[in-house]
């Protein structure tokens, strides 16, 4: 295993990289490569049982901070954890009037939508407000500092997610050979 990491180390220590929002996608997975090299059970396959148990977790914990880091949403939510502000959206469900505002339009769009065009043209709305939300945690989070602000961005964030799985089943619903 590597030596100077320990299973509890934070996932960009872990990878070697600074613990920002902001994240060289390559540069990630060259380190997930070299680390799963690194710490996959067969490399360890004649030292025993005891080896390939603690090689598997080293594997698991690797692929584990590999998928929260290359994930945005993610890796923001990690990020605000870090930094004592848990997103915690099961508890801290108050949005900003004009968010929710914005969430009932959208679903009232996508119940009144009677073609996969106008489906389309909402997740492409989704998908602009989704990208200025993500610049908008990344810019509270690495410029200012605000993990508490960057956790509320988070949750509308995951609110967008579950969003978009709406979209994607009314997609399918108006046209099931997608």
């Amino acid at each position: 295993m590597p030596p100077a990491l320990r299973l509890d180390s934070d996932d960009f220590t872990l990878f070697g990289l600074p613990p920002q929002f902001a994240l060289d996608r390559a540069a990630l997975d060259v380190q997930w490569r070299r680390l799963q090299s690194a710490t996959h059970p067969d490399r360890f396959a004649s030292e025993g049982a005891a080896s390939q148990r603690v090689a598997m977790q080293w594997a698991v914990r690797v692929n584990e901070a590999y998928q929260r880091l290359k994930d945005p949403v993610r890796r923001a939510a990690y990020l605000c954890e870090l930094r004592g502000a848990a997103v915690q959206a099961e508890r801290h469900t108050a949005m900003p009037p004009q968010f929710l505002m914005q969430q009932m339009a959208w679903r009232e769009a996508l119940e009144d939508a009677q073609a996969a065009a106008d489906v389309g043209a909402l997740q492409s709305e989704l998908d602009a407000e989704e990208s200025r939300a993500l610049a908008e945690a990344g810019r509270l989070l690495d410029e200012a500092g605000d993990a508490p602000a960057a956790a509320q961005q988070v949750r509308a964030l995951m609110f967008m997610q579950r969003f978009r799985q709406d979209i994607e089943r009314r997609l399918d619903a108006l046209d099931p050979t997608r």
